[in-house]
Parts: structure tokens; C-alpha cells; sequence
């Protein structure tokens, strides 16, 4: 029998970081369920509960130290040591650079390179030991560049050159790090942008699905596929990678 692994993922209480949450557990791993409110992790948590999985939620802001040292040692004492970390968390700050304050520059850089950072740190003492880890970092096609989100695409880009560089470190131990750098995705956080165009969210996902090659947009279910690949044992020769889930060619 397969050993039962123990995975985290942040940013996990809705979007993208609750399908791939969802999609670890039906994989068969148990799954800590991290996200800035404990209280708002209980319908992903339900959600692989109902489908006979094991999964808790755990409130932790993964940029700060102390929250990410709690959170993987209460994954350890109600799971087990984690071997999988999947670093979802994220937050937009939109702005053109000219009006950008520096709050809205640092609370984006610290949440999603910070916060990666803690965490694989916390969490590679567990992977070590077992001489077997992985790692999926998520990125964004904006690390390309977009305008108006210089801090975003900053650190999604930065993502992708500390991903490179956790391949490098961890993989003499049996540990693989790759990122996932979705396209456009239909998640609720894209309704506000809908509404300030003055468009209902359908019609703002249709025109934005004339701009794919493959003429839809992307569904959470999308990226949990891809991260289910990259954590399973058939990519133990995968690494340090950057994988665009877009509809089409980027670049």
C-alpha cells in the first residue's frame, strides 16, 4: 500500500488553492488547509471531508514567521511531517507604478515571496528527513510583465527564480520544486474587475476567452490538474520548471 502523504497548501480557501487542496486529498494524500482566517478554510475542509478525505484548517499570515512555524508544527502533531507544499497564497495590490504606494509594494512581494520563502524553509526539514519532497511555487503569466501590477509580476517572476533555485538545493535529497504559471482563470476575485468595467462577469469572461488560443478561459480544476502532476511520484524527474497554464504559447 502506498504511503499516505501529507500535503499543505496556502491560499487554499477558495480559487485555485481549494481545487488543488481538493485535488491532493482525492489523490489520496491528507491535507492542512492554510489560509489568513481559520474560520474561511471550513468549506474546503468540508468539501474533502465529505468525499472521505482527511484535511484541517489553519489560520497563519505566511509572512510572518511565527504563524508559519505554528502552522507546519500543528500540521505535524494533527497529520504528519508534510512532504508536499503547494505556495498559493497571494493578494493583488493593482496600481500603475506612478500611483503605487509602497504599502501596496510590499504587502504583495511579502505575501507571495516571503511567504514562499517561510514556508519551504519550514517545511524542507520534514522533506529532507524523509528524502522526499515536493514543491509546486505558483506564478502567474504576469511575471512577463502586466501592466499596472509591477509589484505582482515582480514577485511572480521572483517566484520563478527561487523556484529554480529550491530544484537546485533540494533536489540531492529526493525533492522536486516547479511552478505553475496560470493564464487567465475564472475565479471570483475576477468579479470585481467585471464590475468596475460595468459588464456582468459572464460577459467579461467571454471577451476574455476571444483572446485564448484554445477560446476559453481557465478553470481552478485546470491548475489543480497541473499540480497534481508535478507532486505525484511520475515527476520525480521534473524539475525546476516553469509551467504555463494558459490556453496558448507565452513569451
Amino acid at each position: 500500500m502506498a504511503e499516505t502523504r501529507v500535503a499543505i497548501v496556502t491560499g487554499a480557501a477558495r480559487g485555485i488553492g481549494a481545487a488543488i487542496a481538493r485535488r491532493l486529498a482525492a489523490d489520496g494524500s491528507h491535507v492542512a488547509v492554510l489560509d489568513l482566517r481559520e474560520e474561511d478554510t471550513a468549506t474546503t475542509v468540508q468539501a474533502i471531508v465529505d468525499k472521505g478525505g482527511r484535511a484541517i484548517g489553519i489560520g497563519a499570515d505566511v509572512a510572518s514567521g511565527p504563524d508559519v512555524r505554528a502552522a507546519v508544527a500543528r500540521t505535524v502533531e494533527e497529520l504528519g511531517a508534510p512532504t508536499v507544499l503547494v505556495n498559493n497564497a497571494g493578494i493583488l495590490r493593482d496600481n500603475l507604478l506612478f500611483k503605487m504606494a509602497d504599502e501596496d509594494w510590499d504587502a504583495v512581494v511579502s505575501v507571495h515571496l516571503r511567504g514562499a520563502f517561510l514556508m519551504a524553509r519550514e517545511v524542507q526539514r520534514h522533506q529532507v528527513e524523509a528524502r522526499w519532497g515536493r514543491v509546486v511555487n505558483l506564478s502567474s503569466t504576469s511575471a512577463l510583465g502586466n501592466r499596472g501590477q509591477a509589484n505582482y509580476a515582480a514577485a511572480k517572476a521572483g517566484l520563478q527564480g527561487f523556484t529554480k533555485t529550491l530544484a537546485i538545493e533540494l533536489g540531492p535529497f529526493g525533492i522536486t520544486a516547479n511552478a505553475i504559471a496560470p493564464g487567465f482563470i475564472a475565479t471570483d476575485m475576477l468579479r470585481a474587475s467585471a464590475a468596475r468595467l460595468g459588464i456582468t462577469f459572464e460577459e467579461y469572461l467571454d471577451a476574455a476567452a476571444q483572446q485564448i488560443p484554445v477560446r476559453r478561459v481557465g478553470q481552478p480544476d485546470d491548475i489543480a490538474a497541473a499540480a497534481s502532476y508535478l507532486c505525484s511520484d511520475e515527476a520525480s524527474f521534473v524539475s525546476g520548471q516553469v509551467l504555463y497554464v494558459a490556453g496558448g504559447p507565452q513569451g
